[in-house]
């Protein structure tokens, strides 16, 4: 999946086909070559735009041309060039994590979503929703008319709150009880509010939509660990240390008791963090250390907690035994520090951490959308999302299926049943454009908003209301599952309204929602270079996923990418982790370009020449339509990272945006012919590349 960490919802997933062998080779000798020089684009003349568009279309390609950085070669560093400028030029907003061009996309859907919200209660009306949007209203009228800068932590709302789940003894001093106190417990409660303490919950993405759990990720702004915070002058002790400052200052203690409190919270965490460094933060050995262990035994309450119950039937496992047997000492060691951390770890999670209230109306709306996503879906569907937008990608989805029925058909490296497999896989792939329809589930959760409390006067609350219902939306298909059909499709399949795109590997589906379908991701304008170079990426990185290998190919792309150092948190890629998305790019992007070839030829051939090719370039930028395919593709992934969040994308299964523009064009021998990199060049290495299909 093309996704970041700005993105609210994902899903992942492959079909591995284990009988498939790779290594790193060359291209075959007698494969068909694609030869750019079979449409002479040379000949194309940039001022031949003459439609209704042309404004536009100007207008974005000097968006494009402000986003290069001419004075880098493109085979040199391709993404420098691509994109080396975007993070002089990129819109001001506020962010708490990295910036990236497809991020952006987000606030192109809140402009959308708020004119719905404003101006159409009368479609409301007719829809049978008026009460629903009245409610999304009051919320988010409050949110704007609400002080949050700074955030009111002392909020005796919020007070109350963590002293219902386990205290806040920096607060409440001896009137808290270490020996009422339990670490896992107030970790449970926490995940009603989506707040990351000690347990970190993820939801199956099939039936019955159990939970599941990944390593904690410890820390505010900066994920800790033991080396980030190793002593008092890191960034990341730092960053944590300004955070907790902050809330602690807002209950009137003092500068001494201030710090105090802050150094139990770090004698906390680096004995946490120490027990993740023995299993290197890889959950396979540390299950390999769980095997001496009894099973750590207060899940169960996990499930009274979150869950209400254990209303699943299946064995659902922990992240980990070992972790949490060894965790379980560290807490007992230091109670307070960890209820402390606790306390204002929930305070995080309801802080909207603005820096002016300038960025207020967008954290409020991304707040809304996250919180009540379906009814504001329903009228972005009905308002912006058009026939003539689905045909197309409709097309371009035609258009890359048959580019990767003739990479299964010419791999000849596979034996014929595997062939004979792919191609019958492919055949049974399920499209899905906009977002999967569901009238009755959608109804039904659109009318749990009347569950909604919302107090006047009183933010904090309404802050804390919304926020557990947003996660009680997140669980809504577990907690339901028994009334739901095993066909359930994800709640997440139900949201047009989010700038992403899913392989859903159950049912051999790629779904392309609505909500992605923006600049600098598609726009009805472009020419077909430039689409294909960026939706037609996406739509051949999700075909990608289900053609994925268990065998040794991937390897090439392992040790390519183990190889990549990144020098802002001294870390190496983790090729393993990210292979598939990895190959996912590597795959996608070449199905596009040879949809895209195949495309214009076939245009040419049933059209007038010039007629056809006149509009394959962009006025004003100096690229052939080849060039300008791989600078749509790079300028997808144009980011800004700050030191912190490269921590956040380090574990991730993608890579930063940067390693995965270089990391695939490197591996591409069709970008290095549309750029005449010569062979040994740093975007052409060498003759040899990793190759899937």
């Amino acid at each position: 999946m093309l996704t970041n960490k700005e993105s609210v919802y994902t899903i992942c997933g492959a079909l591995m086909l284990s009988v498939l062998v790779a290594t790193c080779v060359a291209k075959p000798a007698n494969e068909p070559k694609l030869n750019q020089r079979e449409i002479d684009f040379d000949k194309i003349k940039e001022n031949l735009i003459t439609d209704d568009n042309s404004e536009y279309l100007k207008s974005y390609a000097a968006k494009m041309l402000s986003y290069m950085n001419l004075t880098v070669s493109p085979c040199d560093n391709f993404y420098e060039y691509a994109c080396g400028n975007w993070k002089l030029v990129k819109p001001e907003r506020q962010s708490a994590s990295k910036r990236s061009n497809h991020g952006e996309i987000w606030y192109t859907l809140i402009d959308k979503t708020e004119q719905l919200l404003l101006s159409n209660s009368t479609l409301a009306e007719d829809l049978g929703y008026a009460k629903e949007m009245r409610i999304a209203q009051q919320f988010y009228n409050a949110c704007l008319s609400a002080e949050l800068v700074p955030m009111p932590a002392a909020d005796p709302a919020y007070l109350a709150l963590i002293r219902s789940i386990g205290g806040f003894p920096a607060v409440d001093g001896d009137a808290w009880h270490a020996s009422n106190f339990s670490w896992f417990n107030m970790s449970c409660h926490l995940t009603n509010y989506g707040a990351h303490g000690l347990i970190k919950e993820r939801i199956l993405q099939f039936h019955p939509f159990r939970p599941y759990f990944e390593l904690p990720e410890l820390g505010f702004d900066y994920i800790l660990h033991s080396d980030t915070i190793a002593t008092n002058v890191t960034k990341g002790y730092k960053m944590n240390e300004k955070r907790m400052r902050g809330y602690l200052k807002t209950y009137g203690l003092s500068d001494e008791k201030v710090a105090d409190v802050i150094d139990g919270v770090f004698a906390f965490l680096r004995e946490a963090l120490e027990i993740a460094d023995r299993f290197d933060e890889d959950k396979t050995k540390c299950i390999a250390l769980s095997s001496n262990e009894e099973p750590f035994p207060l899940w169960n309450n996990y499930y009274d907690i979150a869950w209400a119950g254990p209303i699943f039937n299946e064995v659902i496992d922990p992240f980990c035994d070992f972790y949490y047997h060894e965790l379980d000492k560290v807490c007992a060691k230091h109670k307070p520090g960890v209820a402390n951390y606790l306390a204002m770890k929930l305070l995080y999670s309801m802080d909207f951490k603005l820096e002016t209230s300038k960025f207020q109306r967008d954290s409020c709306m991304l707040n809304l959308l996250a919180s009540v996503p379906y009814i504001l879906n329903k009228f972005y569907l009905l308002k912006h999302f058009t026939d003539k937008t689905n045909t197309e990608i409709a097309n371009i989805i035609v258009e890359l299926r048959k580019s990767l029925v003739y990479l299964l058909k010419n791999a000849n490296w596979i034996d014929e049943d595997t062939r004979r497999n792919t191609l019958l896989l492919e055949s049974e792939i399920l499209p899905r454009i906009g977002a999967y329809i569901d009238d009755n589930l959608t109804e039904n959760i659109i009318r749990k908003m009347n569950n909604l409390t919302f107090v006047p006067g009183s933010y904090a609350i309404n802050n804390i209301n919304l926020r557990k219902f947003r996660i009680y939306m997140k669980r809504y298909h577990g907690f339901h599952h028994k009334e739901l059909s095993s066909e359930t499709k994800p709640s997440e399949l139900l949201l047009g309204i989010v700038p992403n795109s899913y392989y859903v590997y159950w049912e051999n589906s790629i779904n392309i929602m609505a909500g992605v379908l923006h600049p600098p991701m598609y726009h009805e304008a472009w020419p077909n270079s430039l689409k294909f170079g960026t939706i037609g990426y996406v739509v051949g990185h999700e075909l990608a996923h289900g053609f994925e290998v268990n065998t040794d190919r991937f390897n090439c792309y392992v040790n390519h990418f183990n190889n990549i150092l990144i020098p802002e948190i001294n870390r190496t890629i983790n090729g393993y982790k990210t292979q598939n998305e990895n190959i996912a790019d590597s795959v996608g992007l070449r199905m596009a370009m040879g949809a895209y070839r195949s495309h214009m030829k076939q245009l040419i051939s049933e059209n007038n020449s010039s007629n056809v090719l006149k509009n394959e370039q962009m006025p004003g930028l100096d690229l052939s339509p080849e060039q300008l395919f791989y600078v749509g593709f790079a300028q997808v992934l144009c980011a800004d990272y700050k030191e912190e969040t490269y921590w956040e994308e380090w574990t991730d299964d993608h890579v930063m945006e940067k390693y995965r523009v270089l990391g695939t064009v490197t591996n591409d021998e069709y970008f290095a012919q549309s750029f005449n990199c010569p062979s040994g060049s740093p975007m052409n290495p060498n003759s040899k590349k990793c190759r899937i299909w």
